[in-house]
């Protein structure tokens, strides 16, 4: 019958962004403590986000467990993972980098938590956000 979708059906699921480690924890931290880090984030920031206009990326066909993920990279790098062999080749080539960079500002005690709060945030966990994440939101 056409028009009708039983419950459950494809159109109702969103999509999951698996995420190991928050990396708006990390890069916040980042921020603080060498403010020239901006200067190599928020371009590769720009340009994902440029990249994901081109190819239609809708992050609405995603599902955000807590309010801290909203606006968070990892929603536009799985998308273009999926839709764009360019993005993937540059991926596999920046992240490394961007990576080694951002763990030069945190220690591994800070990793360690943000590892433990993405595993939090996987399962809509909200009561791992912490303080400081509750302020810089507002």
């Amino acid at each position: 019958m056409e028009g009708y979708f039983p419950p459950g059906n494809a159109r109702d699921l969103k999509k999951t962004a698996t995420c190991n480690t928050c990396t708006i924890k990390l890069v916040r931290l980042a921020y603080r403590r060498a403010t020239w880090f901006r200067v190599i984030r928020e371009p590769l920031w720009y340009a994902t986000r440029a990249m994901s206009a081109w190819h239609r990326v809708d992050l609405s066909d995603y599902d955000v467990r807590t309010p801290t993920c909203y606006g968070c990279m990892r929603f536009y790098k799985v998308a273009l993972k999926e839709r764009s062999a360019t993005f993937r080749r540059l991926h596999h080539y920046v992240n490394p980098v961007f990576d080694a960079l951002l763990y030069r500002f945190v220690t591994p005690a800070e990793r360690k938590e943000a590892q433990a709060y993405a595993r939090a945030a996987m399962v809509g966990d909200a009561t791992m956000i912490s303080i400081d994440t509750k302020e810089e939101l507002q």
